[in-house]
């Protein structure tokens, strides 16, 4: 593993920390000045922010991606010392959570960088699966499930905000995350094989998502797909 010079590291790391800020400001004016929910402008920042991580991991490896994942960090810690009000917590703050937002801000994110880090130590450029499927599925199931969802997994809705129109809406992201990710890796083949085996990873990683336990589905949601695919679709 190599690392950049400490000229670059410093650039590139800037360049991550304004980019991070603008992303959660972004995601922060839909909330306060559009009124979108947080459901939307919550996932709007962890679509924004795994895309980047894709990218970064394509182009300039894992250093890079461990430096992004850093000044994102930075970001993020400004968002929750900010607090109640400020428009980059209440980007990513769900008024649901009540007295528990900050806990649910703090707990996904750690998850989010255990899951990436865990993949990229054990299986390379590999990783790239689960970004994708933790950036496009996992995004995809709170939004869908906020706009059209109608059936809950317990019958009292304070007790759980998953929905099973939402778990559809991660397996769809998912699967098609798998596409984007045999596309992108030369290690991968998108054969006829792959038409059965990318659903299934799909419909897994829909379970996985439903039955993580709360603030923790970013872990798995990283992990495993990108263990089923090593498996399956590499040869």
């Amino acid at each position: 593993m190599s690392f950049p010079a400490l000229s670059d590291m410093l650039i590139g790391g800037a360049g991550a920390l304004v980019w991070a800020y603008l992303c959660l400001f972004f995601a922060g004016y839909l909330r306060v000045k559009l009124g979108l929910r947080t459901g939307y402008t919550r996932k709007v920042f962890h679509l924004l922010i795994f895309v980047s991580a894709v990218l970064v991991h394509a182009f300039a490896g894992f250093v890079a991606v461990c430096l992004f994942g850093s000044m994102v960090s930075i970001v993020v810690a400004h968002a929750v010392i900010a607090g109640p009000g400020h428009c980059l917590y209440e980007a990513i703050a769900r008024e649901q959570d009540g007295n528990h937002r900050t806990q649910f801000i703090i707990i996904p994110y750690f998850a989010t960088l255990i899951g990436g880090l865990a993949s990229s130590v054990l299986f390379g450029p590999l990783a790239i699966v689960g970004y994708l499927v933790g950036g496009l599925g996992d995004a995809a199931g709170e939004p869908i499930g906020t706009r059209w969802g109608r059936h809950h997994y317990t019958p009292n809705r304070s007790s759980s905000t998953k929905t099973y129109e939402g778990s559809i809406g991660v397996v769809i992201a998912s699967a098609l995350a798998l596409v984007i990710a045999t596309v992108m890796r030369p290690e991968f083949h998108f054969d006829l094989r792959a038409l059965f085996v990318i659903p299934f990873i799909a419909v897994v990683c829909g379970f996985v998502e439903a039955f993580s336990p709360r603030g923790w589905d970013n872990v798995p949601m990283q992990i495993v797909p990108t263990v089923m695919a090593a498996v399956l679709l590499v040869r």
